[in-house]
């Protein structure tokens, strides 16, 4: 069953989903789009969707008209954005082969190299692939401005000793000739307090560089859609670099796209008490929720409190036999029974393109609200063959 109070402000009825589901909710994702198409229209910049971050490209039809493409981490990422989002393709890796330029060459407008070496290794190379597929490719190079704003180290890129971005001293004696835009990324769901912090040591740094180039990309993390976001400080930003500067910025959000925009739905399968109650969900958080693990975090559940806050906690575990399956303790108004479904917020974002079947659990149906509609569309379902598929 599902309970009216579960259901506070969702525009679907969880029991007319299957289990375990995500449903995006489009209303919301356009929203988003909004916000940040009205931070292209006053800046000029250019914003790229972070296909690390939503990759759901059933629902690109409600992003494109405030997007200028997307930014890719594989060949594979730059193949979806290139047949199924379409506009410019920003190619980067920590690492290539010669095989992953290849690739790129033939799908990205912009490939943007982690090393000299990389870059004067690979760049005839890109051009020559481009060339045979009638296209142009640019290049540019991801910098590190050794400014830190992390607060969880996994995803900290200018933490100590990290691989990601050159160091200002790693430029001598090295010619730009050929680059067309620096990259830097320091963000990591930030406010724009933390861009104006970075920008400063960026200039500080890579300032005199600037001059002959065609764009700066200011990289991700940066959380524009958050309700306490503030845009107008983003914005002028943006204006007062491309005044310094003369060049073209672009942002590449993941995060602020699909904020908010997504829920988990899950049940209840059964209830036990063990040292507490225990509530175990036919969900799996290793599975479905990797980065609750991983950041940690403990997601928002529609109607459930904090423990104690209301009259009954309980900690909520999933399928699996991984002893740390939990999502977290929530109490809730009413006792938990089997049947009742509990909805996950903000799961849009770092979920789906995170799953993966560890013990063989299946993963979540996906599911698209369409605007004015009342009962998701289900996308896609998965089953043994989605496993077995990946494995030899």
């Amino acid at each position: 069953m599902t309970r009216p109070a579960l259901r506070e402000g969702l525009r679907f009825d969880p029991g007319r989903v299957p289990t375990p589901c995500y449903v995006v909710d489009a209303a919301l994702l356009r929203r988003n789009a909004e916000i940040l198409n009205a931070v292209r229209g006053r800046t000029g910049c250019r914003i790229l969707l972070a296909l690390k971050g939503f990759a759901m490209w059933s629902a690109f039809d409600h992003l494109r008209f405030a997007l200028d493409g997307t930014c890719a981490s594989s060949p594979h990422e730059a193949r979806l954005g290139r047949e199924e989002f379409g506009g410019e393709v920003h190619a980067f890796a920590a690492g290539m082969n010669e095989a992953h330029v290849r690739e790129f060459a033939a799908l990205a407008d912009h490939i943007v190299f982690n090393s000299f070496r990389q870059f004067e290794k690979f760049r005839d190379i890109a051009r020559e692939a481009a060339h045979e597929k009638g296209r142009e490719v640019h290049f540019a190079l991801r910098v590190n401005p050794e400014h830190s704003e992390g607060h969880t180290p996994i995803y900290d890129p200018c933490g100590p000793c990290s691989r990601l971005g050159i160091h200002r001293a790693e430029f001598a004696g090295k010619s730009l000739a050929g680059v067309t835009g620096l990259h830097f990324h320091t963000l990591c769901q930030h406010n724009a307090d933390a861009l104006k912090r970075t920008l400063e040591a960026f200039e500080a740094r890579f300032g005199d560089l600037i001059g002959g180039l065609a764009y700066v990309n200011f990289g991700g993390g940066h959380h524009i859609t958050r309700p306490d976001y503030d845009v107008e400080l983003l914005c002028r930003l943006i204006e007062d670099f491309k005044a310094r500067h003369g060049v073209q910025v672009y942002l590449e959000p993941g995060e602020a796209v699909a904020l908010n925009a997504g829920f988990l739905v899950a049940e209840v399968m059964d209830v036990v008490t063990r040292g507490m109650p225990l509530a175990i969900l036919d969900t799996a958080v290793p599975c479905h929720m990797p980065d609750v693990i991983e950041m940690p975090y403990r997601p928002e559940i529609i109607g459930a409190g904090a423990p104690g806050e209301k009259a009954h906690t309980y900690r909520l575990g999933g399928l699996s036999c991984l002893a740390g399956d939990v999502a977290g303790d929530y109490s809730f108004d009413e006792p938990l029974s089997p049947g009742d479904r509990l909805v996950f917020c903000d799961m849009a974002i770092y979920s789906m393109v995170k799953t993966n079947t560890f013990n063989g659990v299946n993963l979540p149906a996906i599911c698209l609200l369409e605007p004015g509609e009342e009962t998701p569309r289900v996308v896609k379902t998965f089953g043994y063959e989605d496993f077995k598929g990946r494995l030899s």
